[in-house]
């Protein structure tokens, strides 16, 4: 079944706290707004946007029956934080409950959390959004906001580093393509600066 957008939204609503869903709709709001301004496809960016964290307050068994059923789902996750699984279980279920057929929509759901090398350039857009939405309050933000206004990349960049900073702080364990993922858009960042001068 192909859901209508205001389908859509009443579908994801109703899976997640109030608070929860405001988040999304400020993600919705900012992924349009950052696909204007950097050039992807405001509806794309939108519907990955409505989607992005859909599963987020399923059960943890019913998020692992999704990844270890799905064929297309990465079964490695399980060995990683839980924290990461809404967004490959979103990856999956956009296509199977919501008919969300488009791999762009899709991959930007599956790593909106991780980030990945190779980001394509709606995968950055949704990304970015979900850090920078008008509702996040964490320190740092403002950083990341201003950076964003350079550069998707130096948005997401700074991004990382308040997760990898946060993570390190707590002690916790880095999920390793979250480090690869910034290491790439700083390679990127570089190339740029060099294609520039020359």
């Amino acid at each position: 079944m192909k859901y209508s957008r205001e389908q859509l939204m009443e579908a994801v609503s109703g899976q997640m706290p109030e608070k929860r869903w405001k988040h999304t709709l400020g993600v919705m709001h900012t992924s349009v707004e950052l696909a204007k301004r950097y050039g992807a496809d405001p509806d794309k960016a939108e519907l990955a946007a409505i989607l992005h964290d859909v599963a987020k307050y399923w059960p943890v068994q019913q998020m692992e029956e999704v990844i270890r059923n799905h064929p297309e789902c990465d079964q490695e996750l399980l060995q990683h934080d839980k924290q990461l699984w809404h967004s490959e279980v979103g990856y999956c279920v956009a296509s199977r409950d919501y008919g969300v057929k488009d791999p762009e929509i899709r991959n930007a759901i599956r790593w909106h959390t991780s980030g990945r090398v190779g980001m394509s350039l709606l995968d950055k857009v949704v990304c970015l959004a979900d850090y920078i939405e008008p509702g996040r309050d964490f320190p740092g933000v403002e950083h990341i906001r201003k950076q964003a206004k350079k550069s998707l990349e130096q948005g997401l960049v700074a991004g990382f580093d308040s997760t990898i900073s946060l993570l390190l702080e707590k002690k916790k364990v880095i999920f390793p393509l979250t480090v690869l993922s910034r290491n790439d858009l700083i390679q990127q960042l570089k190339q740029r600066k060099s294609e520039v001068h020359e």
